[in-house]
């Protein structure tokens, strides 16, 4: 292996992991930190190591969580925008796009006449019409403008 935190960042996985290549009579090698699991020390370091990855992981998704929750806090626009809105003059409220509105409209009303994800999307292409990324519009991109948003976003 050529580096012990591309395996993994849970000590919990690591230490199976272990446990399985020791019972198999398989060492784990690291080349860039120079470790052998075949023996005791080996073990302990990597398990160390193991460690200060996980730690890693989780200290960087607190700082995130901590700096997401601190721009919402400020009024400040957080993730992605979602469809049907854009970014206004000012750089952080968003405001309703006028095209990207009447697709959702046409979609909703498609819906509503029971038309199939794929049928929607066959139509909106048919109009025309592209998504955001002006790609042809396919069945996921409509089921993902349907689902509900997930919480914990803005």
């Amino acid at each position: 292996m050529a580096k012990l935190d591309r395996l993994t960042r849970s000590v919990k996985d690591l230490c199976s992991l272990l446990e399985v290549f020791e019972k198999r009579g398989v060492a784990l090698i690291s080349v860039a930190e120079s470790l052998d699991t075949g023996s005791a020390a080996g073990r302990l370091v990597i398990t160390i190591m193991g460690a200060v990855s996980q730690w890693e992981r989780e200290a960087i998704g607190e700082r995130t969580r901590d700096a997401m929750r601190h721009k919402r806090s400020n009024g400040e626009r957080v993730g992605n925008i979602a469809y049907g809105f854009r970014l206004a003059a000012d750089r952080k409220q968003l405001e309703p796009d006028p095209h990207e509105q009447a697709v959702l409209a046409a979609i909703r009303e498609l819906r509503s006449n029971r038309c199939t994800l794929r049928g929607i999307a066959a139509e909106l292409n048919a109009r025309g019409w592209r998504t955001r990324r002006a790609s042809a519009w396919r069945l996921e991109h409509v089921a993902r403008i349907l689902s509900p948003p997930r919480r914990g976003r803005s």
